[in-house]
Parts: C-alpha cells; structure tokens; sequence
C-alpha cells in the first residue's frame, strides 16, 4: 500500500485541482468550496446542515446556489474511492486470514483468482455473472481453472 501511495490519492490531488478551478470561476476561496463540499455530505434534515448552509449564502449571495450546483457535479463525477477500497479490503480479508505469510506467487494466484471469478451479486445488473476481466475488455473469457488448463469436474446426467 505504501508503494501504491499515489496511486491510491490520485483522487484526491485531481479533487483539490477541480476545487480550486471551481474557486476561481466563482471568485472565491477554496476554503469556501471545500466547506460547500462539506455541506453537501451532511443531512439537509439536521440544524447544523442549515446552520452552515446559511453562513455560506451570507457570504456568496447570488453565488450559493450554483457553486452548490456546480460541487455536486464535481462529486458525481468522482468515484467513492474509500468505499471502494473498503469492498476491495473485505473481499481480500477471507484470504488473508488462512495464510501467516504471503508471498508474491500467493498474491498472483489471488489476484488472478479475483480477477477471473465471476460477481454473484452487484448494484449494477450488468455485471452480474462478469468477472472483473470480462468488463475491463468486453469479452467473455472461460471458467478461471480451465483458463489454468484444468478440466472442470461435470455431473454427469443421470444418476440411475
């Protein structure tokens, strides 16, 4: 991870870039989109949303609502790196515990494993029976033991 450092943030230096342009078509500080940004991951249900909200409009005026527009678009641009990193973590997190010490010929076998196995559920219908290869080129691929050149075991049809 400490390696992959940047990689990982790369995110967040093209966040603060995307802010800071947003700062300046709005004749603003950063400061001030950074705590738009804030406002919009709080519940506009609780005081302290509006508490908040209301010092931002004192100081932008005509200027609050599309700044407040324009950072949502920003957000809805930007993937949700935590959570993705979270979901990453949890599927590894069962492989990990089985082994002490993992080497690098273990960690290959994982990645190609995970990268081949097929999701049995998602939020998004299209990746349903897709293993991570298959979308990234767009092209079916076999079963990942037989891509390992072993033959699957098949029931054979009839049992009597």
């Amino acid at each position: 991870m400490v390696n992959q450092r940047d990689d990982l943030l790369r995110f967040a230096y093209r966040l603060d870039q995307e802010l800071e342009k947003l700062a300046k078509s709005f004749w603003c500080g950063t400061d001030i989109v950074r705590k738009m940004l804030s406002l919009q991951q709080q519940n506009p249900l609780k005081n302290a949303y509006w508490y908040k909200a209301t010092g931002l409009h004192s100081k932008l005026g005509d200027r609050f609502f599309p700044l407040q527009e324009a950072v949502g678009n920003l957000v809805d641009g930007f993937h949700r790196a935590i959570s993705k990193v979270e979901n990453f973590y949890s599927r590894l997190r069962p492989y990990f515990f089985l082994r002490r010490n993992i080497g690098p010929a273990y960690l290959d076998i994982l990645r190609f494993f995970l990268n081949h196995t097929s999701f049995m559920r998602s939020e998004k219908s299209e990746r349903v029976g897709k293993s991570p290869a298959e979308l990234l080129t767009g092209q079916a691929h076999p079963h990942w033991l037989e891509l390992l050149g072993f033959t699957r075991f098949k029931k054979s049809g009839s049992l009597a």
